[in-house]
This record gives structure tokens, C-alpha cells and sequence, in this order.
């Protein structure tokens, strides 16, 4: 299987629109201010009775996942919201980590620092994969470029992993299995659209 990387320059979350004065009312979105530099993020200032999320928790979201580029790995706010149930390792634990305590509605954004989100790059996850392997695991008539996404079986057959074409040889190609943004500074913007 083989396709490419895509990402787009992403817009910015816009502030709340017009400013909030006054006591707040539950479920009412508040803007509250990021470091220089920083762009508003909305928040929702829940009642008691809200579902908040928990270990465990069943989520209804939209997220996007970017580098320091600002180029999008993951986004969903375009299409089909994701599900997941928090600490089912389908998430990072250090993005699970964010979204803990939050309240349904919630708008946010997080910027962790390099490694923090997926590691740091693993020189050792740089291997050499013979054309004779990829064509018994795929098309033998595939062409395979710098840049291109190829999944490959778990060894057991239940799953599947992804690694990044980074040269091709004679008979062979190093292929790159690190996340994407490992050893990058992070952005995770989330919308919490349901929480059971």
C-alpha cells in the first residue's frame, strides 16, 4: 500500500466573539488568555452537572495533531468526529494527560514540548527493508518514493504499523517508523463534543 503525507496550513481558533463581561452562567464559553504570542482558547465554564472527562471516559471529539510548522498530521474537524475511550492507549498519554478534567463543550488548545508527545526520534527505528519483503507483504508491483507512507502487518497479523519512505537503494528502502512528530513540539487542539 502506498500513499503521501498531505497537510494544510490551518486558521487559527478565533477569540470569543464579543468579549464576555460579567458573572458567568453555566455552560457559558470563556476566553482566557495564553502566553505572548498565544491565540485565545475557549473553554466552558461547566456546571456541576456536566459530564467531565475521566480515566476510562468514552470521547465524541475533534482534534488536530500539528508540528512546529503548523502542518496538520491528524484533523478531524472536517469530517467524521473521532471516538475513543481514554487510557485505551489510542491517544498519547501525554495528550490523554491534557484532556483529563475537561468538560463536554470544551474547546482547547495545547502545545506540548519536543518529545513530549510521542518521544524523541529513535535513530533505531531507521530500518532497511528489502524490496523481496515489501513485495511478499504487498503489490509486487508497487513504486516507492521518498516521502511515501507504507503500512506493513503486525507480526501476529492483528494490527498494522506505518513507516515514512526516507531513501530508496538498489533492492532496498530506509523507511523512518517514528511517529511523525517525534522529538517536535506538539500542538493538540481538541473540541470535546460528548463525554460518557
Amino acid at each position: 500500500m502506498e500513499s503521501s503525507l498531505s497537510a494544510r496550513r490551518l486558521p487559527r481558533l478565533p477569540p470569543a466573539d464579543p468579549p464576555l463581561e460579567g458573572p458567568l452562567k453555566p455552560d457559558a464559553l470563556v476566553a482566557d488568555a495564553l502566553p505572548p504570542g498565544g491565540e485565545a482558547v475557549l473553554a466552558v465554564a461547566a456546571a456541576d452537572d456536566v459530564p467531565r472527562v475521566s480515566l476510562g471516559a468514552f470521547l465524541t471529539l475533534h482534534y488536530r495533531l500539528s508540528g512546529p510548522d503548523g502542518q496538520a498530521v491528524v484533523d478531524t474537524f472536517d469530517g467524521k468526529p473521532a471516538t475513543l475511550s481514554l487510557g485505551s492507549g489510542q491517544l498519547a498519554p501525554a495528550i490523554e494527560a491534557r484532556l483529563i478534567g475537561l468538560a463536554e463543550g470544551t474547546r482547547a488548545r495545547f502545545d506540548l514540548p519536543a518529545g513530549e508527545a510521542f518521544g524523541e526520534r529513535n535513530v533505531q527505528l531507521l530500518q532497511r527493508v528489502g524490496r523481496t519483503l515489501l513485495a511478499e507483504l504487498g503489490d509486487p508491483d508497487a513504486e516507492y518514493g521518498v516521502g511515501d507512507v507504507v503500512q506493513f502487518p503486525t507480526p501476529d497479523g492483528q494490527g498494522a504499523y506505518a513507516g515514512v519512505v526516507r531513501e530508496v537503494g538498489e533492492g532496498w528502502l530506509l523507511f523512518d517508523f517514528n511517529h511523525p512528530l517525534a522529538g517536535q513540539p506538539v500542538r493538540f487542539e481538541v473540541h470535546l463534543l460528548g463525554v460518557l
